[in-house]
């Protein structure tokens, strides 16, 4: 009987059942069938964060609260809205502008955990650099349409440090299609350096340029970080602690 139960769970494909069934304690049979099928669906529901968690490539998280102190949001906006990711119900992009060190990976890292814990949502963490390069090489290997199918599947896209290098002609053009195919489709999150004015130096065509701030800041909202760089001020404090 044990093994036409594991065949049939297998068949079924009840992963958790084919291995764990007997160890189900319970009073009755709907109380057994309860149980049972609960530790199937957390097996189920935890292997899926785990493949979102791998297939986002998030950096690693700082053991930290966010400090919310130096953050001026956007009209409309609330730190729970924004962590807990509201603007990815209507598709819409945030625009993290501020100094190097200042928390904006830090807060698009965070948003992009919750979306997967909380929502099951499908997330991508790509610096700007590191996505054109992709980009390029796809292109070459005649496999960009591969590539951008697995953008179309991405519920937020984050696209990290634009403005820290200038892009390749093609690769600033090749970027330009990502963000135009996700336009009202998904959401992206974009940390920088630079005010709207300076993205020609990263992107080198300003027709270009404006086709691009052009889409983004349409369904957008924009959050400013002040203050000293995070990572400064640590150093800072280190110092002061080994003197």
């Amino acid at each position: 009987m044990q093994e036409e139960i594991q065949e049939y769970a297998k068949r079924l494909k009840l992963s958790w059942v084919r291995e764990h069934f007997q160890e189900i304690e319970a009073s009755s049979q709907e109380e057994y069938l309860y149980k049972l099928l609960a530790r199937e669906i957390e097996q189920r529901e935890a292997r899926k964060i785990n493949l979102l968690l791998k297939a986002a490539t998030l950096p690693k998280e700082p053991n930290k609260t966010f400090d919310w102190k130096n953050i001026k949001l956007g009209q409309g906006l609330t730190p729970e809205g924004v962590l807990h990711g509201a603007f990815l119900k209507h598709q819409e992009n945030m625009i993290f502008y501020g100094g190097v060190g200042a928390g904006k990976t830090f807060l698009a890292t965070r948003i992009g955990l919750h979306a997967i814990y909380q929502y099951g949502k499908k997330v991508k963490f790509y610096t700007v650099a590191t996505l054109a390069n992709e980009l390029l090489d796809a292109n070459e290997k005649g496999t960009l349409t591969k590539l951008f199918k697995k953008i179309e599947k991405l519920d937020l896209l984050i696209l990290d440090e634009l403005g820290y290098i200038p892009l390749h002609k093609q690769g600033a053009e090749l970027l330009f299609q990502v963000i135009s195919l996700c336009y009202e489709k998904r959401s992206i999150i974009i940390t920088t350096n630079l005010q709207f004015g300076e993205w020609n130096h990263v992107f080198g065509d300003p027709v270009l340029t404006e086709a691009v701030v052009d889409r983004l800041i349409h369904h957008s909202h924009l959050v400013l970080f002040g203050g000293d760089s995070n990572r400064m001020k640590e150093s800072f404090l280190m110092n002061q602690i080994e003197e």
